[in-house]
């Protein structure tokens, strides 16, 4: 649905966006984050075909936002970040111009105004003027106006910024099912509200993509890495050899001997790794001496003593 490649956006000296590249397939819903000035407005200002950029290629269903705008504008529904509305209309007239504007009427506009009304949650306002609406309203009405042409996709910037927390759970879960039967684009510089909605998130920083992922992915790498600190009695090279054949054990390095017998170990792991618990039993786990097997005993492999903490 939308192929970003080497985009680049500069004003003057300042280079907003630089050489970005992305993709967001039909029937994603995708988080752009990051922190303010990241470049997140400005990428979507040009998808939106609201601004030209200054290099790269950008296509949103197969159209060129700068050769063929026109097309791409009647498959977008954009949602910017400040609101623009008229606010002495009422909400059913606002949203009839508007359809107007994009190319409805008759019989399908009437239709179309009318879903929008109740997918936005908008029935009980639909005869109120504008400008007495709570924030909260006049997002929904946003919200319906880059719906009401039923577009392929909807660009969503900082949906819910400005709303109180019952405002946000309801814009939230609205977003959530429009995700059901579109393709949607949001930005935040929030990561638990793109956790709340999005399949996968895509963060910006300084105009360029710096991680990309699941939710649950990228959250995992914010933890950080896993280092275990372990001291082992036994046979050094034997014992770092085991240690490394762990589930979840990247690397294994030894500090040296605390003494004759016991030897530092340190495991560096991936994040949301486990391995405390096997790194026990595989020290418990009893290893046969060749001058007592005949008899029928066994000793321990060794005895450990250590920690773990996350960087």
């Amino acid at each position: 649905m939308i192929d970003v490649d080497n985009l680049t956006k500069r004003y003057g000296r300042v280079t907003a966006v630089n050489d970005l590249s992305f993709s967001v397939e039909r029937g994603e819903i995708v988080g752009f984050l990051g922190p303010n000035g990241a470049g997140k407005t400005t990428t979507m200002r040009i998808l939106t075909c609201y601004m030209p950029a200054s290099g790269g290629k950008v296509s949103v269903a197969g159209f060129d936002v700068f050769e063929d705008s026109l097309e791409v504008r009647r498959r977008i529904g954009y949602l910017p970040e400040n609101v623009p509305l008229y606010t002495d209309m009422r909400v059913v007239e606002y949203l009839r111009y508007r359809g107007r504007l994009k190319g409805l009427g008759g019989r399908r506009l009437r239709k179309r105004v009318e879903r929008v009304l109740e997918d936005c949650g908008l029935q009980e306002v639909r005869r109120d003027v504008i400008g007495r609406l709570s924030k909260g309203f006049r997002q929904r009405v946003g919200l319906a106006d880059s719906l009401v042409h039923d577009p392929e996709l909807l660009i969503l910037d900082e949906p819910t910024i400005g709303l109180d927390p019952n405002q946000i759970r309801h814009i939230r879960q609205l977003i959530k099912n429009l995700g059901e039967r579109h393709t949607v684009l949001l930005s935040s510089h929030i990561l638990h509200e793109v956790e709340m909605i999005c399949q996968r998130v895509l963060i910006v920083n300084h105009g360029r993509i710096v991680a990309s992922g699941r939710p649950d992915e990228l959250a995992g790498m914010m933890k950080g890495r896993l280092h275990v600190f372990a001291e082992i009695r036994g046979p050094c090279a034997e014992i770092e050899a085991e240690l490394a054949r762990l589930p979840g054990v990247e690397r294994v390095s030894t500090e040296g001997p605390a003494s004759a017998d016991w030897h530092q170990f340190t495991c560096d792991c991936a994040p949301n790794g486990t391995v405390q618990e096997d790194l026990f039993r595989l020290v418990a786990a009893p290893a046969v001496a060749p001058a007592r097997a005949a008899h029928g005993e066994a000793q321990p492999r060794g005895h450990l003593r250590g920690g773990h903490r996350r960087r």
